[in-house]
């Protein structure tokens, strides 16, 4: 792919994500949910916390939400109104058009997760005795950037697949919110591999599954990876 090609492709698509108030409200939800309630997660601790670390970013499965909405739009509304056609039009190479609008998916989520993760560490470690200690918050602070992109990612993905943000969002978010937190509570099992309770044993001080933050984070890339091969087979696949 010739640099050359591609940039104007992406700076088509981030045109259409900074234009977008549905867009540009999603992102900044990502550091006011998670900052707000991790915040308030790690006020109310006693200095007694087992894992100062996960309620230091406690409000990261919040934040997960905005995350998954940001990704679930950038794409869904080129399935209305023929916005694709459209799109397509400009950018022929469907290969191509995809990997731009992953990439103004991605590096937007990441720069401003990045932000918010040491955001919530400062805020964790300012409460001593049961605050993170410097290397831990600095492991949440990084495991936070690479999972909440991932959950964009991976809901980007899915809305290709699907065709439809409604569609999209009525699954991940019952799934994150009710199934996987039912499923999480019976430890050593197959929950341990579901995307988010991977992704998040990095926010963890101490785990006991068999993931740890790095592979848990890895077992979460590769979902995002299956939902974005199977996003891109769905686009060559399909019309517009």
């Amino acid at each position: 792919m010739r640099t050359s090609s591609f940039t104007p492709a992406l700076h088509a698509e981030w045109i259409k994500t900074r234009t977008l108030r549905s867009q540009i409200g999603a992102l900044c939800a990502i550091p006011l949910t998670t900052v707000a309630f991790s915040a308030l997660a790690a006020s109310g601790t006693d200095g007694t916390d087992s894992d100062p670390l996960f309620s230091a970013f406690f409000g990261v499965s919040f934040g997960q939400i905005a995350a998954i909405a940001f990704g679930t739009t950038a794409v869904s509304g080129e399935f209305r109104n023929g916005a694709l056609r459209v799109s397509l039009a400009s950018v022929p190479h469907r290969g191509r058009w995809f990997a731009a609008k992953l990439a103004v998916v991605a590096l937007p989520v990441l720069v401003v997760a990045l932000a918010t993760g040491l955001v919530t560490a400062a805020l964790g470690g300012a409460l001593p005795p049961s605050g993170p200690s410097p290397a831990q918050g600095l492991r949440g602070a990084l495991g936070c950037a690479v999972y909440l992109t991932l959950m964009a990612l991976l809901a980007a993905g899915l809305t290709t697949v699907l065709r439809s943000g409604v569609a999209t969002l009525s699954i991940l978010i019952p799934f994150l919110l009710i199934v996987s937190f039912v499923l999480g509570d019976l430890s050593g099992n197959p929950a341990d591999f579901l995307p988010d309770r991977a992704g998040q044993v990095v926010l963890h001080s101490t785990w006991d599954g068999a993931l740890g933050p790095w592979t848990g984070l890895a077992v979460a890339a590769l979902w995002a990876v299956a939902a974005l091969l199977a996003g891109a087979w769905r686009l060559h696949r399909r019309d517009a």
